[in-house]
């Protein structure tokens, strides 16, 4: 028959909104499907984008019954699979508990089970009956060499394939269920439905494919539908005692399910003509097999703890299970939880479900229509008043904070993608970028305070400068102290002195630096008393509760009618706790304090750890009764802590003892200063003047305090033949000993002879050398140059100290250490 001309007649879309009973959201879609038909010309695709638990069963109810009306007899309605499928077909079919009521034309339903038959062959033919065609995408597409498709196949009742038979008709109208399964992208699906030359194509989906936006006519979002009260209120629960394991979770949401249980139960009692129902939990996983073992685990005491009362529903579900998932909303469904990969992510539509427990990208999916929707339908079909009914719980331990970030989502289209976070959120963000006037990207707070960005200083982290800086030619700093910068901006160079390294063919000297350290004695376990012990305990007399934070995304409408999603605190719940029977937390405690590194293995610290922990324990009133007593896992984990903690407090109040550990220094500390000297050898002695000309001195010049000892050691150093190199040490320089009192001892040279036996040498007077002070240095330094030996991952290091009575009679480097006499 020749294809209708669809008109928009408001008489009718209000006679059955009014039939049927439409929301008012679902009458506005189907009036705006109808406007869109009436102003096509020719075939046109629309999408109606309408939040999950509104009620598209009835806007697609509605909308076959106005095409009915206006003389449209053959509507396909296609779903993404079977659950979709059979759920469609029951809404259709009178007297089932799922039938949707309010239709005048009551369409003639063919599905994949009845449409070779001769009945429907006869009605197929007849022009005056509405057809209503039932079937699954995966029924529709064409076949391969693997399968075959029966809807292709020629049928004798008509004398051609009913695709072919639906190919033909021109008034076909196809109505498509999750239509974002449908989009161009998915090219097998996307033949299949449009390849049959409908004269309409209505999508109605919550989600949107990319490519169908354009498509779109009407909207509602979930926060209309929440602000609304047409859905529960999602709410995101957490824990914040970093407990987030799977477990965990699932112990959770059973507790909140109990919790709910009663709450729907006491509501029926006081509105015993609402219909039977109970909560359920739904539970995502990631593979068959891991909701198999989650399955396993809903069954075991402390959990669901009933064997029959946890579903499996996958891909290779028997006939058995998918029965029972149909009959889940009966009064007699002994099913609690509901244990699912994929298959009910979409457009499954019971009203059971109140926790949801999304093991699988949950941070990414949770917010989007195809989790959340499954527990978005209200139980008792209106709002109750009673928080536990009318709210959702959403149990997410571990990705809470970017959940509650993305409560805005609710307001958008929601696609499959992650969305944007808000700014000053909980969750992480990406970097913020500024850019430079060239288009560069540069990372925020890396270069807010560059003075070439227009800013003040660049910090980084640490509070150093994190720009750098300019250097000569030489490589030494010009920005500092270098520049000075006129009224007029003009930057002139300040003359600095010439600088020079060390003389050519020298050596580095590795200086052993010897660093003071205190390091606590050794701690033994019997330093930790038992009344001490015994009081620490006390503070666990009583159970530790743990909590389950609840956050409500209530959304609310402005008197401009703009939503808004809020966060609103909900009262928590105390957690769910697994227990400990109370000898093995006692093993669990000794085992904590067997674990410290301080702690030493022996039999005298295994017993020590007994003690403490038994008087630990009758502190906190266990008693030798007590065998069979059970503890929460909260006051177990902070009993262990506080058990620690008292033996922290004993570590730390240990005495100490000064010890000495070995760095290294590079010497001589290059470049220096190339400042005016005299010849060591052709000029007279002078106070702190510079001197030069030397043959074995690793720096061009040198300074001297005094003649009688630091000058006649220089010259002695210089001229022997068993020294190749020697260096004057700067008495503000790099290398010198630590002293017990606080100081620092800087000696006068650092000596290599031709064994490579590096000797720290020091020149006193005579009057000089017994003072208090000079014992003190000499005896540090020789206990330096003993540690650096015995260390042995330095040179042989020996300290020489040289007074004005040794250098008088020692003609040589050698009679020297004879004189002086070091230690060897």
């Amino acid at each position: 028959m020749p294809a209708p001309t669809i008109t928009t007649d408001s008489a009718l879309l209000a006679d059955i909104t009014a039939r049927f009973d439409l929301r008012k959201p679902n009458a506005n879609a189907v009036g705006a499907i109808v406007d869109h038909l009436a102003n096509a010309e020719g075939f046109t695709e629309s999408v109606a984008d309408v939040a999950t638990g509104v009620g598209k069963t009835y806007l697609m109810a509605a909308l076959v019954e106005y095409l009915a009306s206006q003389g449209v007899r053959n509507v396909l309605i296609v779903s993404p699979g079977s659950t979709i499928q059979s759920k469609t077909i029951s809404n259709f079919t009178p007297g089932h508990p799922k039938y949707v009521p309010g239709a005048e034309y009551e369409p003639f339903i063919v599905t994949p089970e009845n449409f070779r038959t001769g009945e429907t062959g006869t009605v197929l033919t007849d022009s005056r009956r509405v057809k209503l065609f039932v079937f699954n995408v995966q029924q529709l597409i064409a076949p391969t060499q693997k399968a075959s498709r029966k809807v292709r196949e020629a049928d004798e009742n008509l004398g051609d394939s009913l695709y072919e038979h639906l190919r033909g008709a021109e008034d076909l109208v196809i109505l498509s269920d999750e239509h974002h399964i449908y989009s161009e992208k998915a090219k097998a699906f996307s033949s299949a439905i449009r390849d049959l030359n409908p004269m309409a194509l209505v999508g109605v989906t919550a989600t949107p494919a990319e490519s169908d936006i354009s498509k779109v006519i009407f909207q509602y979002s979930l926060g209309d539908a929440i602000a609304d009260e047409f859905v529960k209120v999602p709410v995101i629960v957490y824990r914040k005692d970093g407990h987030s394991d799977e477990r965990t979770q699932l112990a959770d949401a059973c507790h909140l399910l109990r919790s709910k249980e009663v709450a729907y139960s006491q509501y029926r009692q006081h509105n015993p003509e609402k219909p039977a129902t109970k909560p359920c939990l739904f539970v995502v996983c990631k593979t068959i097999n891991h909701a198999q073992d989650v399955a396993a685990l809903l069954t075991q005491p402390g959990m669901i703890g009933e064997t029959g009362t946890v579903l499996e529903i996958n891909a290779t579900s028997s006939d058995e299970a998918l029965q029972a998932l149909a009959d889940v909303e009966r009064e007699d469904s002994p099913i609690r939880a509901i244990v699912s990969v994929d298959m009910l992510k979409e457009g499954w539509d019971v009203k059971r479900i109140a926790v949801i427990v999304a093991l699988r990208r949950l941070a990414s999916e949770c917010l989007t229509e195809q989790i959340l929707g499954r527990g978005l339908r209200l139980p008792f079909g209106a709002r109750t008043g009673v928080p536990s009914v009318d709210q959702v719980d959403i149990v997410a331990h571990d990705s809470y904070q970017k959940l509650l970030a993305q409560k805005d989502v609710l307001l958008q289209r929601v696609d499959h993608s992650d969305p944007p976070l808000p700014k000053n959120s909980e969750a992480e963000l990406p970097s913020a970028t500024s850019e430079t006037q060239s288009g560069a990207s540069l990372p925020r707070g890396h270069y807010d305070n560059h003075p070439t960005l227009g800013f003040d200083t660049a910090l980084d982290r640490d509070g150093e400068s994190d720009v750098e800086e300019p250097q000569d030619n030489e490589g030494f700093p010009v920005s500092k102290g270098l520049k000075v910068v006129e009224m007029d901006d003009a930057v002139k160079e300040i003359e600095r002195p010439p600088y020079v390294n060390r003389t050519e063919g020298s050596p580095q000297i590795v200086f052993p630096m010897m660093r003071a350290k205190l390091v606590p004695l050794t701690f033994s376990m019997s330093q930790v008393t038992s009344p001490n012990a015994k009081l620490a305990g006390v503070q666990f007399l009583k159970e530790v509760p743990s909590f389950l934070y609840r956050d409500a995304l209530n959304a609310s409408r402005s008197m401009t009618g703009q939503v808004e999603i809020k966060r609103t605190p909900e009262q928590g719940h105390e957690a769910f706790q697994q227990t400990t029977p109370i000898e093995l937390v006692r093993h669990e405690l000794r085992q904590a304090l067997t674990a410290l590194p301080e702690v030493q293995k022996e039999a005298r610290e295994r017993n020590a750890i007994k003690r403490v922990v038994d008087a630990f324990l009758e502190g906190a009133g266990v008693t030798a009764d007590d065998s069979e007593a059970m503890w929460g896992e909260g006051r177990k984990t902070q009993a262990v802590e506080g058990l620690r903690a008292l033996v922290r407090k004993e570590l730390n109040n240990r005495k100490q003892q000064l010890t000495f550990e070995l760095d290294q220094r590079i010497l001589p500390t290059e470049p220096v200063p190339n400042v005016e000297a005299s010849n060591a050898y052709n000029s007279e002695f002078k106070k702190f003047a510079a001197f030069t000309g030397w043959s074995r001195s690793i720096l061009p010049s040198a300074t001297f305090d005094a003649k009688s000892t630091e000058w006649v050691l220089a010259h002695m150093l210089d001229r022997d033949p068993n020294i190749k190199w020697w260096l004057r040490l700067s008495s503000t320089g790099p290398a010198y000993i630590p002293m017990e009192n606080g100081t620092s001892y800087f000696p006068d040279f650092i000596a290599i002879d031709d064994e490579d036996n590096h000797w720290l040498i020091e020149g006193k007077s005579d009057k000089e050398a017994g003072s208090p002070d000079v014992v003190a240095k000499r005896n540090a330094a020789e206990d330096w140059a003993r540690l650096v030996r015995d260390d042995g991952q330095f040179a042989t290091w020996r300290y020489v100290f040289a007074t004005e009575s040794h250098l008088k009679s020692a003609g040589s480097w050698q009679a020297l250490i004879y004189a002086s006499a070091p230690e060897m």
